[in-house]
C-alpha cells in the first residue's frame, strides 16, 4: 500500500465500521430490523439490525476502496463523508419520529459528523496529484 492518506483512512475506517457492524448484532437481539430504538453499543450509540447492516456495507466499501487504489479510496472517502455529513445533520430531526429507521440517537449524530469531517477532509484535501492526473 502506498503512503496515501486516503488509502490509510479508508482502510482504517473500513475495518472499524466492519467491526462495529458485527459487534452491533450482539446488542440488537430481539430488536426489530427497522425499530426506531435499539441496543446501545458502549452504552451510548444506538443501533438496530438495519443500522448494523449499514455499518457493514459502509465498512466494506471503505476497506475495499482503501485496499484498491488511491483514486478509489479518495472517491469513496469523499462520497461516504458527504453522506455522513448529511446523515449527521438530518439525523437530529429524525429522533423521536417513525422515520428513524436506523435507530439513531444524538451520540450517533455527533459520531457521524466526526466521521464526515475526517473522511471529507482527507478525501478532498489529500492526494491532490490523483485529481490532477485524472483531469490531465
Amino acid at each position: 500500500m502506498t503512503k496515501s492518506p486516503n488509502r490509510l483512512i479508508g482502510t482504517i475506517f473500513g475495518a472499524v465500521y466492519l467491526l462495529v457492524g458485527l459487534l452491533g448484532f450482539a446488542y440488537t437481539g430481539g430488536v426489530s430490523f427497522v425499530a426506531t430504538s435499539g441496543g446501545l453499543i458502549l452504552g451510548i450509540f444506538e443501533v438496530n439490525p438495519l443500522h448494523n447492516v449499514a455499518h457493514l456495507l459502509i465498512g466494506a466499501a471503505l476497506l475495499i476502496a482503501g485496499l484498491s487504489s488511491v483514486s478509489a479510496a479518495k472517491a469513496t472517502n469523499t462520497t461516504i463523508g458527504a453522506v455522513y455529513l448529511l446523515l449527521g445533520i438530518v439525523g437530529f430531526f429524525l429522533v423521536g419520529t417513525s422515520l428513524n429507521i436506523l435507530a439513531l440517537n444524538t451520540a450517533d449524530h455527533f459520531l457521524h459528523l466526526a466521521s464526515a469531517i475526517v473522511l471529507l477532509g482527507v478525501g478532498l484535501g489529500a492526494d491532490k496529484s490523483v485529481q490532477k492526473t485524472a483531469t490531465a
